[in-house]
């Protein structure tokens, strides 16, 4: 308890100490300024989800106090992916000032930010020319009103760390001294930006200002909120598709500091489910009462066990040709023609998501407004249904966005805001609602199982002329808005097939809908790419062996057409040593990947220890994102789909037992441990073309070239994961 006390001191006095003193706020979308510092000292970091930035504002992304400095607002929340410095950084860099001389705040959920949503690793790209259009127009404000107090032309002057020069002497003005001018001046359509010669910041590898508060735990998660009269809730729930039809809730009443039971009930996009909170003056009574009820359910209509879905799955790859989605040539004919011809299937399992800080929200409403402290993906969809909710005006809701203890598209949801909305509702209370780790393993939703059947047709000259890739599972679109028509696949179902590395004349990628409900699915790390690829690459290494030829060359081959992809793989194979035998008891396996715009390649390092099992020990990645904005960011990136990717392909996955989740926590659904994480060296093309994603396309292609490698080892192809590596 002490130690809980202290940090909230603490949190308290270095938010009060970041709100001292004032400035002015103007207007247009863009801005900043701010003395100058020395080049390689971090700014402090006052953490904070509730203090706007004072001062001269050029848009709501950019304000200007002569006191305080240059304030840049990362609109984009951060799960973990950088967004908090990657997007503003963007900023400073067309604005002149270096990143060390700014301050950063999280922006809440608000339109005048346009999209805020986060997932599909489309922060960067989607960002990139926004941001430096906010950069450089507010540079080019800047300059204007230093050309003016000088009464020079705008040509005579340049920008450099946070002040405007005058060309061919020493003199400067801060962004503080011109702001106030500068927001008056017309705003330019076209503003010139910076060529990438010119990039002083872009590239570099720039300290993130939130990490020293995320190791000192100063920084601000939701779970840290404490608002005045707070009460606590943890929700007993039903299981999927389930119903209250009993509750005996005199025992949990009469736990110390319970103060209400109350049933609530939980929308998750199309679904809704029902579940009892227990409301108490602290968490841990609110757990003890919860456990405490006595609750008899109506069983749903439905209890599916994951073997039967798999089963489902299975059936539909192996008996129906599926809906086509991509299509290029004439597979069947050249199927006909072919002098080889392969088919096989692929599985890969359910998965939870499993992110470090479970699901959790504050939420206090007032007589009309409400406000909500939460880590999420999509704060200002979640704001619109906030407000739907409680029939408010969206400008009386305000979302408060904090970091984010990882996501993965779980957090995209908005079922636990609303779940806690409903219970404050009822108690008339701020409300603080906290998923246990058991809740957010076996109540969230959970990423969908596919099979995946391919069938590929080679020539005499061991040549892939045809290929089919027909995906058979659950559809995100209709298991999340109930979506689906045959005749119109979204493309999402069967990626990446469209960003197909490949060159095939004949190619078809197909889709057959399984249908799961009531058990609720939603993204996950890399989405289908992140099962799809498992049995695409794991196919192109048997077709590979099919054809007599070197998985590399085999692959290569097929990309002669496409110069930045096989420089990748030239790259992957140079600093894998590929062509350099390996001693007996070790072997290598390859697989690539594009999704989200993005190309990633591993070779995986694989050996028997002295016990005989199979150690996964060195993984070799290459990636093409384009224009590198941070190298230590995207390296990190990297690194983190890599131990997620492994683990999803060597751990025990998720199973359902009478529509029920089984596993419950880390000790049945384990994360990988350090001790089993393999050497990673990683390496990244340098381009300067657009930057694309990065936060999911290495993950895909890891398990393949893991299983592609076990292959080489024991001789044993897996077509299923989790791979076994005894």
């Amino acid at each position: 308890m002490t130690s809980s006390f202290s940090t909230i001191q603490r949190r308290t006095f270095l938010k009060q100490a970041g709100m001292a003193g004032s400035a002015l706020i103007i207007g247009v979308y863009t801005g900043s300024c701010t003395p100058e510092e020395p080049e390689g000292q971090i700014r402090a970091f006052r953490p904070g989800i509730d203090d706007l930035p004072e001062g001269v504002s050029l848009g709501p992304f950019v304000t200007i106090d002569p006191e305080k400095g240059v304030t840049l607002m990362a609109h984009r929340p951060d799960m973990g992916q950088g967004t908090f410095l990657s997007v503003p950084l963007i900023i400073a860099e067309e604005l002149g000032i270096h990143p060390n001389q700014v301050n950063i705040k999280k922006a809440p959920g608000d339109a005048k930010y346009g999209s805020q949503g986060v997932g599909g690793s489309a922060s960067i790209r989607s960002m990139w020319e926004p941001m430096r259009k906010v950069g450089a127009t507010a540079r080019a404000l800047l300059i204007g009103a230093a050309a003016q107090k000088w009464n020079i032309p705008a040509e005579e002057c340049y920008v450099k760390a946070g002040s405007v020069w005058k060309r061919g002497s020493d003199e400067k003005l801060t962004f503080g001294e011109l702001a106030a001018l500068a927001a008056t001046l017309p705003v330019p359509e076209n503003p010139p930006l910076k060529d990438a010669s010119e990039f002083e910041f872009i590239g570099k590898n720039i300290p993130n200002p939130s990490n020293p508060a995320k190791i000192t735990g100063t920084a601000d998660f939701a779970m840290d909120v404490h608002r005045p009269g707070m009460v606590y809730a943890s929700v007993e729930r039903a299981p999927f598709g389930g119903s209250i039809k009993r509750i005996d809730d005199r025992e949990a009443r009469a736990v110390p500091g319970v103060e209400a039971i109350v049933p609530v009930k939980r929308p998750v996009d199309k679904h809704t489910f029902e579940g009892v909170a227990v409301v108490a003056s602290n968490y841990w009574a609110a757990l003890k009462g919860r456990k405490a009820l006595q609750i008899e359910w109506n069983e749903p209509e439905v209890k599916y066990d994951s073997e039967t879905i798999l089963a489902l799955c299975h059936s539909k790859a192996t008996g129906e040709a599926g809906s086509s989605v991509i299509t290029a040539g004439n597979t069947a004919q050249a199927f006909a023609a072919a002098d080889k011809t392969l088919d096989l299937v692929y599985e890969a399992p359910f998965a939870a998501h499993a992110a470090m800080e479970p699901q959790n929200v504050v939420v206090e409403i007032g007589d009309d407004t409400c406000e909500i402290w939460i880590g999420n993906q999509f704060p200002q969809g979640l704001r619109k249904e906030a407000a739907d909710f409680l029939e408010m005006d969206p400008e009386k809701v305000q979302v408060h966005v904090a970091f984010m203890g990882g996501g993965f598209g779980r957090k995209s949801q908005t079922d636990v805001a609303m779940e806690a909305l409903a219970i404050a509702k009822n108690v008339n209370k701020p409300v603080k609602l906290i998923w246990t780790r058991e809740d957010d393993i076996q109540q969230s939703s959970l990423r969908p199982p596919t099979v995946n059947r391919l069938k590929g047709g080679i020539d005499a000259a061991g040549k892939l002329i045809s290929l089919e890739h027909v995906v058979s599972g659950p559809s995100l679109a209709y298991g999340l808005w109930g979506m689906h028509n045959p005749e119109r696949v979204p493309g999402f179902l069967v990626e990446p097939m469209g960003e197909h590395l490949y060159e095939v004349p004949n190619f078809r990628a197909g889709y057959n809908l399984v249908d799961v409900d009531p058990v609720p699915i939603i993204w996950w790390r890399s989405v289908y790419a992140s099962t799809n690829t498992f049995g695409h690459e794991c196919f192109i290494d048997e077709l590979a062996e099919l054809a007599g030829k070197d998985p590399f060359d085999f692959r290569m081959q097929m990309m002669a057409n496409n110069p930045r992809y096989t420089a990748l793989m030239e790259k992957l194979r140079e600093v894998s040593g590929w062509d350099n035998p390996l001693p007996e008891g070790k072997a290598r396996g390859v697989a690539v990947a594009k999704s989200f715009e993005s190309t990633a390649g591993h070779v995986v390092e694989v050996t028997r220890d002295a016990t005989g099992k199979i150690v996964v020990e060195k993984v070799y990645s290459v990636v093409d994102c384009g224009l590198a904005i941070q190298p230590n960011n995207i390296k990190a990136q990297v690194e983190g789909s890599i131990v997620m990717g492994l683990g999803a392909a060597i751990k025990p996955a998720i199973t359902l037992k009478d529509g029920k989740v089984v596993e419950s926590n880390f000790h049945n659904y384990p994360v990988l441990r350090i001790h089993e994480t393999p050497v990673m060296e990683i390496h990244i093309m340098e381009n300067d073309e657009h930057p694309t994603g990065i936060g999911e396309p290495a993950l895909p292609p890891l398990a393949p070239a893991l299983a592609n490698a076990l292959y080489v080892l024991t001789g044993e192809r897996q077509r299923k994961l989790p791979v076994d590596l005894s």
